[in-house]
């Protein structure tokens, strides 16, 4: 396990860990998302979420299928353009949104060129 080492120091909220080894493509596929708030009747953390991450192609039988990067890049969008239109808009909240459709779609961009090539699917490049 390994706690990442986040942009945000101060006043956070949670502890965000890798809990495996790296894999295929040289990146981590578990994440435990812990809270730094402790249930006083046990200690134990209010709560933990685990993030099970696309292990390996996703046309292979032995991947270990789970979520994918865009994919909580779209839940944080939502979240940003909801808040836009109520009554914590912001200019940072403008900039991230901005940046984070910027990352969508250069990570369609990837996903399209490896369709158009057949390789969507394999470790093939």
């Amino acid at each position: 396990m390994k706690e990442l080492a986040t942009i945000q120091k101060r006043e956070k909220l949670n502890e965000v860990w890798t809990i495996d080894e790296k894999g295929p493509g040289g990146a981590h596929h578990n994440y435990i998302i812990v809270s730094n708030e402790v249930n006083f009747k046990n200690q134990q953390p209010l709560f933990a979420t685990e993030i099970q991450f696309q292990k390996g192609a996703r046309k292979e039988e032995s991947s270990t299928h789970g979520v994918i990067d865009t994919d909580l890049l779209e839940i944080v969008r939502d979240r940003l353009k909801s808040f836009q239109s109520g009554q914590y808009s912001s200019r940072e909240n403008a900039c991230a949104l901005t940046h984070i459709e910027e990352a969508l779609m250069w990570l369609n961009r990837r996903v399209e060129d490896r369709i158009e090539r057949d390789v969507l699917g394999t470790n093939n490049k």
